[in-house]
């Protein structure tokens, strides 16, 4: 028996050295008169896919592909020992492979389609025949993976073992010889509504998206052909699809997601790993903060002002616990214990340790003010104090506060414990060591971090902020909401900003605005409609059955109201009411979004324009397979984006402003990907 050892630390990815390596192993395999062959991968992975560092390199001989039909077409028999995550090309190694064996903790998956592209090494044509047309849909089709005990139940795999090698080693080579190759099989038959209820589904989850939809093709196609013609069909389709637009914006988040990670090492690491942490206000927010804080292992006290209050803030965490019990994602033990990492008090005793502590009051100066004040009576001076503010000035909320270093935002998206995005606001006195206890928080909580200096809104409500205007503005001029909520879910958005506006409450953006004084300000154009929502209709979005739509046994509609407003809006300023195609929706929007990015960038509030994607993607909904708000300006082109701004900050200059930073940007014909410190 030859056994091959897959060994490219850290995780095995798949570069020209391993497939030069297999295919040396088989060689020495026959050469050695082996009766069969075990293949395995060094440490806690098999093979996790393809190495990150050829993604943008043209294809290198030996093609995986090739590679793989001549390891399943040897003589002798063939044993996967999957030892951890076998994704990708790894899985695609494995069911080259006549039999599978893998460990009980192993994940195994083909997740191409989230990088814009296609398995092209074989699996979409052997997975169905392993496992049917319907469930390698579904595996394909979403690039989920699934652990060894759900890949044993649908035929995946062979067995699960502790040891896959030692297993594989035992298996009786009569059993083997009596296992076809996959390539020799043919689909099995499979209901025919079931499958077009699995295709019906990838297609309406990935919207926008080319890759599944041509994945699903390809794996519908295994049950029509035979297997060579499949296998050429599929690697065409995957050469075809790297070099494409949307395998490009995938790769960029790709990426982008690693660095932001990585960033992390730019601070000092924490003296000591946190292990308690305070949560002021058990609202939704802090009910569902303090649940993410306890899932990644902190014991989590929330603190209410009375014990009314801390009853409600006992009663959310546990509406968020069994929301996870009866999802299926925690079991019965799991969720005890986690409530038992789960306090709650009310009086404000001094307590000894307390690694951080994250404010989630309502968004108002005065109030985050005097809760930082009576956290310092109470708390070491060692403890990190954090802030949620989604809006306000983290420098004046910490202005009082002694040794300003150990204060932080953290901005967390609704619902927190879902959500991946984690805003770190850096005040000017936010220390490194404080700013790598965030990085290292938001590593616990398995979430994307992306740091932010200080300004209205930050990174992400700046923009939103700047999105709503565009949105608004267009309202006045003749479109309607209905109209842009329908433009922007066919742009990817996963909202429209009035649907997403009624579901968050139109009181929440009033009292921003309010804040703002908007109405007296010179620098912004404003539209009164949403105002007059609240003030003279108290229609506050969907849990007053009335914003932007009427609710009506909780189905929203088009609503009369709003209709009536809009046109009598338009007529106090004088605006005559045209219509809007989609696309021009579409433009005008994006280029605000664009162009106010391009402005928080120049400002230094960003440090780069991954950051912004990364922000716009998980914290607003932007389209991952659009690579995010810059990159996708990049695909426009800098020239185009500033004729267009010029044209219409002719037409309204308060509204279009133009940052300098677009026409350097177009002046250099550069990107905003390419931009270097020099040229900010």
């Amino acid at each position: 028996m030859a056994i091959v050892t897959v060994n490219n630390p850290p995780v095995n990815a798949i570069n020209k050295n391993v497939r030069c390596g297999l295919l040396e192993a088989m060689d020495v395999a026959l050469a050695g008169k082996a009766k069969s062959m075990v293949i395995t991968g060094r440490g806690k992975a098999f093979v996790a896919g393809a190495d990150a560092k050829e993604f943008d390199a043209p294809p290198q001989e030996p093609h995986l592909n090739d590679v793989l039909s001549r390891l399943a077409s040897l003589p002798i028999p063939t044993i996967c020992a999957i030892n951890g995550v076998a994704l990708g090309g790894g899985l695609e190694i494995a069911l080259a492979c006549r039999y599978r064996v893998a460990s009980p903790s192993a994940s195994l998956g083909l997740p191409e389609v989230t990088l814009g592209i296609v398995p092209g090494a074989g699996g979409t044509q052997r997975l169905p025949r392993a496992v049917g047309l319907t469930k390698a849909i579904e595996l394909v089709g979403f690039g989920k993976a699934i652990r060894a005990s759900e890949a044993l139940a649908i035929g995946l795999i062979h067995a699960v073992a502790d040891d896959p090698v030692a297993f594989a080693k035992a298996v009786d080579l009569t059993v083997l010889s009596e296992i076809e190759p996959l390539d020799l099989m043919p689909t099995p038959t499979s209901d025919t509504a079931t499958v077009q209820h699995a295709v019906e589904q990838v297609v309406r989850k990935s919207a926008g998206q080319i890759a599944p939809k041509k994945a699903v093709d390809l794996v519908l196609l295994a049950g029509s052909c035979e297997i060579s013609e499949g296998l050429a069909k599929e690697r065409a389709t995957f050469l075809e699809l790297r070099g494409s637009e949307q395998a490009r914006a995938f790769r960029h988040v790709f990426f982008a997601e690693r660095a932001a990670v990585s960033r992390g090492s730019n601070f000092p690491s924490p003296e000591r790993e946190l292990r308690t942490a305070l949560v002021v206000g058990g609202g939704n927010m802090g009910a569902a903060i303090a649940y993410a804080l306890a899932s990644s292992g902190l014991s989590v006290t929330i603190l209410e002002t009375d014990n009314g209050a801390s009853a409600r803030a006992n009663e959310n965490a546990d509406r968020i616990l069994e929301q996870g019990r009866s999802r299926g994602l925690l079991t019965d033990g799991e969720a005890q214990a986690l409530k038992a990492r789960i306090s709650h008090r009310v009086r404000h005793e001094k307590l000894e340790v307390v690694d951080i502590a994250i404010e989630a009051a309502f968004e108002d100066m005065a109030v985050k003010k005097a809760i930082f004040a009576s956290l310092i009576a109470i708390l070491p001076d060692t403890t990190i104090l954090a802030t949620n503010t989604s809006y306000l000035d983290v420098n004046e909320l910490a202005s009082e506060i002694p040794n300003p270093g150990r204060f932080v935002g953290l901005h967390f998206f609704s619902p927190a414990h879902i959500m991946k995005l984690l805003e770190i606001v850096r005040g000017d006195h936010t220390s490194p060591e404080t700013l790598g206890v965030a990085y290292a928080l938001a590593k616990a909580l398995r979430k994307v971090p992306v740091l932010s200096g200080v300004c209205d809104g930050f990174i992400g409500n700046r923009i939103l902020a700047r999105y709503r205007q565009a949105a608004d503005i267009l309202l006045l001029e003749g479109a309607t909401p209905y109209q842009i909520d329908e433009a922007m879910r066919a742009f990817g958005m996963a909202m429209g900003p009035y649907e997403a506006q009624d579901m968050s409450g139109l009181d929440i953006a009033y009292a921003n605005r309010k804040r703002q004084n908007l109405r007296k300000r010179t620098d912004v154009r404003y539209v009164p409609i949403a105002d007059r929502l609240v003030e003279n209709h108290k229609r506050l979005g969907r849990k007053s059955e009335a914003g932007w739509y009427d609710y009506e046994g909780g189905k929203p509609a088009q609503s009369p109201t709003v209709i009536a407003l809009l046109e009598r809006a338009s007529h106090e300023a004088r605006v005559e009411r045209r219509a809007f195609r989609l696309c021009d929706i579409q433009e005008r929007t994006m280029i605000a979004m664009i162009a106010e990015a391009a402005s928080i960038l120049e400002e230094g509030i960003a440090e780069r324009s991954e950051d912004i994607d990364l922000v716009l993607m998980h914290g607003y909904g932007f389209p991952r397979w659009r690579g995010g708000l810059l990159h996708y300006a990049d695909t426009i082109g800098s020239k185009k984006l500033l004729a267009r701004m010029e044209e219409l900050s002719a037409q309204d200059p308060i509204s279009w402003p133009i940052p300098d930073i677009i026409g350097r940007l177009a002046s250099s014909n550069s990107s905003f990907s390419g931009i270097s410190e020099t040229i900010v």
